[in-house]
């Protein structure tokens, strides 16, 4: 996607849904942008639901189809569906290699377990959308370790600021997954409990 479009996107959601956009430099011709435009008008309940959508499945890189699956994985299962929903997205292995530092975007993360540069349990895995469990090891193939996806990877981990339920071998360059993935509401760029309502509509 052009950055150009990030941009658009970005503005109108009101969030900083892509790296490319969490930056001073967005940040200024947001400012300018809004110095000129015509006062929003009020949003309806669903057009704020449908922003909270927007937010969630921009923010993890995916398409509607793909998150209404979740939402509906999470509806189903007992538990707190927020919470359930959240652990879903979380526990992508794109958004693992993402939350790891092992890349640094999350355009970088879905080539990277899309083409096979990290394995799950000594094995190949290139589905970005796999969902990870409790136990399993991330790590990254032999052959790929010399690419230019991870160039400067030692000097990355060593500021990284990894989640509670990721744990980090340095010397292996292994991300063992320890705990349920999650991450606090506060923490994300939209409302779950915003998502779920715009869908039980």
């Amino acid at each position: 996607m052009k950055i150009e479009k990030r941009y658009k996107i970005a503005r109108r959601l009101g969030a900083n849904v892509f790296e490319k956009t969490q930056t001073q430099k967005f940040a200024l011709r947001a400012n300018q942008k809004s110095q000129f435009s015509k006062k929003p008008r009020a949003k309806s309940d669903y057009g704020l639901g449908l922003l909270e959508k927007q937010k969630a499945r921009y923010s993890y890189g995916i398409t509607s189809k793909q998150f209404s699956n979740y939402v509906t994985k999470a509806t189903e299962k007992k538990g707190n569906a927020s919470d359930l929903l959240v652990t879903l997205l979380e526990s992508r292995f794109d958004n693992v290699a993402l939350r790891s530092g092992f890349a640094t975007t999350r355009q970088a993360a879905r080539q990277m377990t899309s083409h096979g540069h990290l394995t799950i349990n000594g094995g190949i895995v290139t589905i970005p959308s796999y969902q990870v469990k409790v136990g399993d090891v991330i790590g990254i193939r032999e052959g790929s370790k010399k690419k230019g996806l991870f160039t400067n990877l030692d000097e990355r981990l060593k500021t990284i600021k990894l989640p509670a339920w990721l744990k980090m071998d340095f010397d292996k360059k292994e991300i063992t997954v320890d705990g349920i993935p999650h991450i606090l509401h506060s923490e994300l760029l939209f409302s779950p409990g915003a998502v779920l309502e715009f869908y039980s509509r």
